[in-house]
């Protein structure tokens, strides 16, 4: 995000929970900080989900966003694609 905006580190942080919250991760500022390893396949998605929508692209390709996630969650990320 800081790449592509001029925004302070606790600003960026801030929208970063909130995207994280957006796509349904529990405990956000907890997954913040950790490791790709760390977290499971569905939430990884997730997380690369919220990377991809933080910067507020004008257009996205993505290959089935969704394919892995549960249908409650498939359909709050379709919303926020739409």
């Amino acid at each position: 995000l800081r790449t592509h905006e001029k925004v302070g580190k606790a600003e960026a942080r801030d929208r970063a929970l909130a995207m994280l919250e957006a796509v349904q991760i529990r405990d956000p500022a907890r997954v913040f900080d950790l490791h790709p390893h760390e977290v499971s396949g569905g939430m990884g998605q997730r997380a690369m989900i919220a990377m991809m929508l933080i910067a507020g692209p004008e257009m996205m390709i993505a290959d089935e966003p969704t394919s892995a996630l549960d249908v409650t969650v498939q359909l709050d990320v379709l919303g926020i694609l739409d």
